[in-house]
């Protein structure tokens, strides 16, 4: 990954958030979260 697209996609996912705060009071990124440690719990149980 160079170093362009990198920063490319780090602006794309801070405009995501920003949106999310400014529309949505942090609903979505509060369920992604959410979701995400169901999902690190679900691999701890795994390993």
């Amino acid at each position: 990954m160079t170093n362009q697209i990198a920063i490319g996609l780090g602006l794309v996912i801070l405009a995501a958030i920003g949106w999310d705060q400014y529309a949505h009071d942090g609903a979505y990124l509060l369920f992604l979260a959410k979701k995400g440690f169901d999902l690190i719990e679900w691999m701890a149980f795994w390993r």
